[in-house]
């Protein structure tokens, strides 16, 4: 488990509500302790959909204000948006998103990311695992010690498994007290939900909750996949 010797978190998620999804309930916690926590978006969300562009940009100022929101419920101190392509990341230069995150990194000087894990289904989330782990690598005056990757329902689960990779918790947070804040949050983003038995419902969601604190002795957790410790 985090200890309250943590001081800054960032997260660096693909896109909003994939740090509801992710990591929602340990972020409160961490909130709750005086840590601070900020968060980095790399895409839109909303670009690959379909529409018009009035109706693209009414999407993005609706995505980005229920993000804005999330944060707030969740104890997030500062939203940072870059709105590259949405299910595109793979069409821009991995070291564009990479000089996107560096100067973040060097800002808020965190000592803990939270990040998407490398094996998934989106390619959004692939592409910024890669450009996270890159941009934390352990080099003089990097301030990052501790390194997690989150899993995304509906997208982590859904790659068919490799043996050689795949997303195995190894780190859990109990959020039992967090549960219902990170539920909170997470209808914020009511466009983004779906009806159950889908993974990104309400039900869905609770029930990864439920089952990764089963997994640990807790009624309620969220799963981690260390990538890096340094003490």
């Amino acid at each position: 488990m985090l200890q309250t010797k943590v001081k800054s978190v960032l997260v660096v998620a693909a896109h909003p509500d994939d740090e509801v999804l992710g990591c929602g309930g340990t972020l409160k916690k961490i909130s709750k302790i005086g840590a601070e926590v900020n968060a980095v978006f790399i895409s839109d969300g909303v670009s690959s959909r379909k529409m018009n562009k009035k109706k693209y940009k009414n999407e993005i100022i609706y995505r980005r204000k229920a993000c804005i929101k999330a944060s707030k419920i969740l104890g997030v101190k500062k939203t940072i948006f870059f709105d590259l392509p949405d299910n595109a990341l793979d069409t821009v230069p991995l070291l564009k998103i990479i000089k996107l995150i560096n100067p973040i990194i060097k800002k808020y000087k965190p000592d803990t990311i939270f990040t998407h894990c490398s094996d998934d289904l989106n390619i959004d989330h692939h592409i910024v695992n890669k450009a996270v782990v890159t941009a934390c690598r352990p080099i003089k005056g990097n301030s990052v010690k501790t390194l997690l990757f989150f899993e995304v329902p509906s997208s982590t689960e859904w790659k068919i498994i490799n043996k050689k990779k795949q997303f195995i918790p190894n780190w859990f947070e109990n959020i039992e007290k967090e549960l219902k804040t990170k539920i909170k949050a997470l209808k914020v983003y009511k466009k983004e939900l779906r009806k159950w038995p889908h993974p990104r419902s309400i039900k869905g969601v609770t029930a990864l909750a439920e089952w990764r604190g089963a997994t640990a002795g807790y009624s309620a957790a969220e799963a981690f996949s260390l990538g890096r410790k340094i003490k």
